[in-house]
């Protein structure tokens, strides 16, 4: 494929946590492109307003919603399994759920929150989606990651923070294992028209953060006085998703829309197949997933 064949109208898209914040404005930027868009949210309700919103905004009435609980094994098998149903093809899947926990909560399955939602959502996801990505080649997966994996630790002996929790070490081991992940998807998806690039949106003004109390709660409305706003959060997603220019990237990390070097730690292959083993063991697939 050459860098000039991509076009995203009429391409598929599925975008996780896509009812505010970036994950909303980069659904409706590609539902203006003429993008077929499936969003992803818990929240029933506002999944069908966000898509109603962005159908009337656009004028493309191809956009959708699939309401599911990202958090949990379940709820991510549900996604899948209801997106597969309606459709055969996927050309773009934007991992895009995320937050961060002030104090250590757990899912339906036992895992921490944090690492459950914003690292084994992407992996679980992605892997169910897998043979549909390719079946549909050329396609894209795109990552949406932080500048905060740099400060990022992988505790493998601890990655649910049984033994020692706090929100910042959590949150950025998080923002490590989707830069881990990505390099390691990238190297597995080598020759099958798929790529997979991982990205940092800036420090954006959503609603991210102030699901806690307490310190959170009166920081971040705050700190995101000097954010930038969610569109132009979204501008490197957009870009990832839509952009001719990047149809033979992957493995690579984006910030501002530009390919720039990640942490150091990020880069170790030993790390990135440890976490791929030991993601795989937790979600225990219930089906064989080909990769």
């Amino acid at each position: 494929m050459t860098a000039t064949t991509w076009n995203i109208k009429d391409k598929t898209v599925l975008i996780t946590g896509a009812t505010n914040g970036i994950g909303e404005v980069t659904a409706h930027t590609l539902a203006a492109q003429g993008a077929r868009v499936i969003i992803v949210s818990r929240n029933a309700t506002k999944c069908e307003n966000v898509a109603g919103r962005i159908q009337e905004a656009t004028g493309n009435p191809a956009v959708e919603w699939i309401a599911a609980d990202l958090s949990t094994l379940a709820g991510i098998h549900q996604a899948a399994d209801e997106f597969l149903t309606r459709h055969r093809s996927l050309h773009v899947l934007v991992n895009n759920a995320g937050a961060v926990y002030a104090e250590r909560q757990v899912t339906a399955d036992g895992y921490e929150m944090t690492f459950a939602l914003n690292h084994l959502s992407y992996f679980l996801l992605t892997r169910r989606l897998w043979g549909t990505l390719v079946a549909s080649a050329p396609a894209r997966i795109v990552n949406v990651s932080s500048d905060a994996h740099v400060a990022g630790k992988m505790n493998f002996d601890d990655l649910m923070g049984a033994q020692k929790y706090s929100s910042w070490s959590a949150y950025s081991q998080s923002k490590l294992a989707n830069v881990l992940f990505t390099y390691e998807l990238a190297r597995r998806l080598d020759g099958s028209g798929v790529t997979a690039n991982v990205l940092h949106p800036g420090f954006v003004a959503t609603g991210f953060g102030r699901n806690n109390g307490g310190i959170w709660k009166r920081i971040m409305p705050l700190a995101q006085r000097f954010a930038k706003n969610p569109a132009k959060g979204a501008e490197t997603s957009i870009y990832l998703a839509s952009s001719p220019e990047v149809a033979q990237a992957t493995g690579r990390y984006f910030s501002n829309s530009q390919a720039k070097k990640s942490a150091r730690a990020s880069y170790d292959v030993a790390a990135q197949q440890r976490l791929w083993s030991m993601s795989e063991a937790l979600v225990t697939l219930p089906s064989p997933v080909h990769a």
